[in-house]
């Protein structure tokens, strides 16, 4: 069994707490935080050790859970790894992008793996049709939320865009060829609002919008690619796959038929809703940690990954402080 270690028992330390005490691939040895009342919570709610110090937790853990503000990620990641422990790091990975880098040197270096917490690619209704992806040409993404003081400490983009990013990049195999945004502070310091188009040498068209102050909460994503139209609802954890194929034949009396012109095959449209299997989406990403560190095989979500979906973030940012829509003091 690995022995692993948490850093940080706030909201999602204490459920990576819970969670990890149930995967018999690792023996929750405790966690530490620096923060009395939390390390009282969970001392108490689940009855595991809580460390005096980071550095004593990290000497007795052969994996350390990071999962503490994104601020710190750095800093606790490297003495992590500068004692060549495993690490499983929150998302985004870091909060600037040569902390990034300097992660990757120091892992390689360590040889040693590391896996970013981008849970969405582990979210059932995406695992439902991710295989059934192919060469997506447009691609929609809404993730609203309503507003909630935890997370505020950085703009919406690292906050909640930042996933969506990442299903767009594992979801399309091409380099980036632009990039546009724009968003609008509302509250926060920092941009609530924000909509992004990234654009791919290989002609797809990613339109991302993301919200923080919302009435309701939506996390929808919708693939177009040739012949077919994919839907994921994260949120609800449904699914849903719209094939258009020509008729060959006799029209099936099952499908909506469409007269596609003068000289052309007729269509036919097919709806499916692909099943989507029960599971805990975090569980899942730490389980599969846990094998890619026993089997010696590479994480589900990279390191390098991690880094990709935050160049982008970034290089979003970047367009935002030169939008007109941006509200500054």
């Amino acid at each position: 069994m690995l022995k692993i270690g948490v850093l940080g028992a706030g909201h999602l330390g204490r459920i990576h707490i819970k969670l990890l005490s149930e995967i018999p691939e690792y023996e929750l040895i405790g966690f530490y935080d620096p923060d009395p009342s939390n390390a009282a919570v969970a001392e108490k709610e689940f009855n595991v050790p809580s460390f005096s110090s980071i550095d004593e937790l990290i000497d007795a853990s052969d994996v350390v859970d990071i999962v503490t503000p994104t601020l710190s990620h750095y800093s606790c990641a490297e003495k992590a790894l500068r004692r060549s422990k495993h690490i499983f790091i929150e998302k985004p990975v870091t909060n600037t992008i040569e902390e990034a880098k300097k992660i990757i040197e120091l892992s390689s270096e360590a040889n040693v793996k590391v896996q970013v917490g981008h849970v969405e690619r582990f979210n059932p209704a995406f695992t439902a049709v991710k295989d059934r992806l192919d060469h997506p040409m447009f691609i929609e993404t809404h993730r609203l939320a309503q507003f909630n003081p935890r997370g505020t400490d950085v703009s919406v983009v690292l906050d909640l865009m930042i996933h969506d990013i990442d299903i767009v990049l594992s979801s399309v195999k091409s380099n980036i060829r632009r990039i546009s945004a724009s968003g609008v502070a509302v509250i926060s310091e920092t941009p609530d609002i924000a909509n992004a188009r990234i654009e791919f040498d290989n002609g797809c068209v990613a339109n991302l919008t993301a919200s923080r102050i919302s009435l309701k909460n939506m996390r929808k994503t919708r693939f177009f690619q040739r012949d077919a139209y994919i839907s994921v609802d994260f949120l609800e954890r449904s699914s849903e796959v719209v094939k258009i194929k020509d008729v060959e034949g006799e029209p099936d009396p099952l499908a909506v038929t469409l007269d596609a012109g003068p000289g052309r095959k007729a269509k036919q449209i097919y709806f499916e809703s692909p099943k989507v299997t029960e599971g805990n989406a975090i569980k899942d990403e730490l389980t599969t940690f846990a094998h890619a560190i026993n089997n010696n095989t590479t994480p589900a979500v990279t390191i390098e990954d991690g880094y990709n979906a935050l160049d982008v973030a970034y290089r979003i940012l970047d367009k935002l402080s030169l939008s007109p829509n941006l509200m500054a003091d």
